[in-house]
């Protein structure tokens, strides 16, 4: 079987990139992630303040997903010596890379529900 070289010029092209785009998906999938980082953009949050902000999310969900985004690096925990303990969540720095993709997020989805309200 013989099969055709792309002649793309473009990085847009490459194996890499597409998969790049499919490691960004595997670790924002789901529908949490994104709102939890968005709001720790606003500055650091207790558990309780960002289970009221996020709408419907559950606790057990909320722990989850704060786990894994702790684990990649995202954000970070503070326990404080309090009692009961006081527990804190903030964005990393690494985590503040994505405000940009998070931005563009917005105004995309703000757009495409403008042009979908149109019709």
């Amino acid at each position: 079987m013989v099969t055709k070289k792309s002649t793309c010029p473009l990085p847009e092209c490459s194996e890499d990139f597409a998969r790049a785009i499919r490691d960004t998906l595997d670790f924002f999938n789901g529908k949490w992630k994104l709102p939890i980082l968005s709001t720790l953009m606003k500055g650091s949050k207790r558990f309780g303040e960002m289970e009221k902000i996020i709408p419907k999310i559950t606790p057990r969900m909320l722990s989850k997903e704060l786990r894994d985004l702790e684990m990649n690096k995202m954000i970070k925990r503070h326990v404080y010596d309090t009692i009961p303990a006081t527990v804190e969540y903030e964005i990393t720095e690494y985590g503040k890379s994505m405000d940009t993709v998070l931005f563009a997020m917005y105004q995309w989805g703000t757009e495409h529900r403008k042009r979908i309200k149109e019709k």
